[in-house]
């Protein structure tokens, strides 16, 4: 996890420590529901309101993952392709706002964390 550029050991250890061992998730849908970032439709006869995260996942891994992917976007050391998918998101014809960005960008990360453990290889 320490391979990703923007994970230093603290954040590794806080990330590790919440989620425990990532390998006993079958896919990243349930990492995705365990965090709390899931999509929750509601829509009744004509009617259909916003789509919005669930959040009834863990509360203190959620702001973790929310810091981790702010200090890479303002950090702008180090490339990867999560701050960039954040820009891409951005300055797109229709711009997404800030939050809706961030948790698009955890979704990437959490999704590449889970090939990256269940497969044993570095970020490359």
């Amino acid at each position: 996890m320490r391979s990703i550029p923007g994970v230093g050991d603290t954040t590794a250890c806080r990330l590790i420590g919440e989620l425990g061992d990532i390998r006993r998730f079958k896919n990243t849908k349930q990492i995705n529901a365990y965090v709390g970032i899931d999509i929750m439709r509601y829509q009744s006869g004509n009617t259909q309101y916003r789509d919005r995260i669930n959040k009834r996942g863990n509360k203190k891994l959620r702001k973790i993952l929310f810091f981790m992917i702010c200090a890479m976007i303002i950090a702008k050391g180090k490339p990867n392709h999560f701050v960039d998918y954040y820009y891409k998101l951005k300055t797109q014809p229709q711009r997404k706002p800030h939050k809706v960005a961030i948790v698009a960008c955890i979704n990437k990360f959490l999704k590449v964390t889970f090939q990256l453990m269940t497969h044993g290889i570095l970020y490359d």
